[in-house]
């Protein structure tokens, strides 16, 4: 089940956030989002947070600033079936488009993203902290 993120699923996302991301968004960062009015969703089941991504909403358009599947539940489809549904809530609400930033290194990313009809558009040069300097951002964009 996706749902609405609230502020009493931060301490859960933060929990999958820090174990599959190298550079983790921290407690505050999400709650900001959410107190900022960031739209913020869990795949929940069994009482269990198993996938959560949070938008930010535009004019015209939403960024998909963090995405994360805890590990056990990866490889299971679910992060596929949650851009879907992102994209679903994106046209909902008339948008344009859905775009994105993504480290070149996280493989497996760059693939849901063009599986999921992401396109390459551009590159922010050594925009991310990596372990060993800086890292581009990959600019990506889903018209919708």
């Amino acid at each position: 089940m996706i749902r609405t993120m609230t502020a009493t699923d931060v301490d859960a996302v933060l929990a999958i956030e820090q174990a599959v991301h190298a550079h983790p968004w921290t407690r505050g960062m999400f709650a900001d989002a959410l107190a900022s009015g960031y739209q913020g969703w869990v795949d929940e089941e069994h009482g269990s947070l198993r996938a959560y991504a949070v938008l930010l909403p535009g004019v015209d358009e939403a960024e998909l600033l963090t995405l994360g599947v805890a590990s056990s539940c990866q490889r299971q489809g679910l992060a596929n079936d949650l851009m879907h549904w992102l994209e679903a809530q994106a046209r909902a609400r008339n948008f344009a488009r859905l775009c994105l930033e993504v480290r070149p290194s996280n493989t497996a990313a760059l693939a849901l993203y063009r599986k999921t009809g992401f396109a390459e558009i551009g590159r922010r040069r050594s925009y991310y902290p990596a372990a060993h300097g800086r890292e581009d951002a990959i600019l990506m964009e889903r018209r919708l």
